[in-house]
């Protein structure tokens, strides 16, 4: 018995220690296992900086989207067609200019017959990512802010009836859909079509994104400083995720009011999405905009107000933040920013 018994504590003191030799080999060796899959066949190290960026709040744009390219090919043409507005001159590409990063560059656009339009157009680029569309998140999908699009006065002030009878009287249109979609010419078919053109509208590939994959020397350290102040100081629980922002709302205004020495006087648009709603708690507050090629589509805010990066930059830092950003740390915000300039269809915006 006694033999049984001191086996059964020389068992239980070998079993601890083993365990404890084990824990002790694992902490060792774990920063081996710390790697990331560059590509197929190769595996590289990753340093330290980088482990904490590849597991932050900002995830690459994916590199290819599953989209059918007929369909990608019709809707390209529908986007371009001035035939979809009332006058047969305004095409949705009149404001989102694609070799103008998907703007116009304007304060307010100018849709029909010459009609200013409520809000400074958002790009068009990235904005399959948005979790809901225009500055308010009127439309929960594409196809819906299509819809939208042209019945509005304001835009393309045309309507369904008179869009589809136009593209019916033209063959190479009803052959299309007819190829691409076994039926005739309809509404939910030009959205479908319009909308997979413009989900196929991704700039992947930015200087940034590379960094995020793990090349540390994609950006310089100005830039990566930038991103540094970026994060510290918060701007990054807004701007995150796939497009750095277009995923949730947010009032204008956290700290102080902007909109109280404005120039111009108060409008409509100056609501925000209390336009939508009607609740007081979402007076000023507007779906917040990517920064995905931002550097290349002033003017800034939902009625255009800022011309410049830089003061859109102070602006937000004043008034969402509570802070007053020197004019440096502006300048290497500014860095970051432009290291988010991606490409599109392999060729740099």
């Amino acid at each position: 018995m006694k033999y049984l018994a001191f086996g059964k504590r020389f068992s239980k003191t070998y079993f601890l220690l083993v365990t404890i030799v084990v824990a002790f080999l694992i902490v060792l060796s774990w920063p081996r296992f710390q790697k990331t899959t560059l590509n197929d066949s190769t595996e590289k190290e990753i340093p330290q900086e980088i482990v904490l960026t590849v597991n932050g709040p900002i995830q690459p744009i994916p590199e290819v989207m599953p989209l059918a390219s007929e369909k990608v090919a019709l809707g390209n043409k529908l986007f371009h067609e001035p035939k979809l507005s009332g006058n047969n001159q305004i095409s949705c590409a009149t404001c989102h200019n694609l070799s103008k990063g998907g703007v116009d560059w304007r304060k307010l656009s100018v849709g029909m017959n010459g009609t200013v339009t409520q809000f400074n157009t958002p790009t068009v680029f990235n904005s399959g990512f948005n979790f809901k569309q225009n500055w308010t998140g009127k439309a929960n999908t594409l196809e819906q802010q299509i819809e939208t699009s042209i019945s509005n006065p304001r835009s393309m002030g045309s309507s369904w009836k008179d869009v589809l009878q136009k593209l019916k009287n033209e063959p190479e249109y009803v052959n299309l859909f007819r190829q691409i979609y076994s039926q005739e010419i309809s509404k939910e078919n030009v959205e479908d079509a319009i909308a997979t053109f413009e989900r196929s509208l991704f700039t992947a590939n930015s200087r940034f994104d590379k960094f995020l994959k793990g090349d540390s020397a994609a950006i310089t350290e100005k830039e990566k400083e930038g991103y540094r102040i970026f994060n510290e100081y918060g701007c990054v629980s807004c701007h995150q995720g796939v497009n750095v922002g277009g995923n949730l709302f947010q009032k204008f205004g956290i700290i102080g009011d902007p909109l109280a020495n404005k120039p111009t006087p108060i409008t409509e648009a100056d609501l925000g999405r209390f336009i939508i709603t009607g609740k007081e708690e979402d007076r000023h507050v507007f779906k917040v905009p990517s920064l995905r090629n931002i550097t290349l589509t002033p003017p800034y805010f939902h009625d255009g107000s800022a011309k410049t990066l830089d003061k859109a930059i102070d602006i937000m830092a004043e008034y969402q933040l509570g802070r007053k950003l020197s004019k440096n740390e502006t300048e290497l915000i500014v860095k970051f920013l432009r290291t988010l300039e991606g490409e599109y269809q392999g060729n740099p915006l």
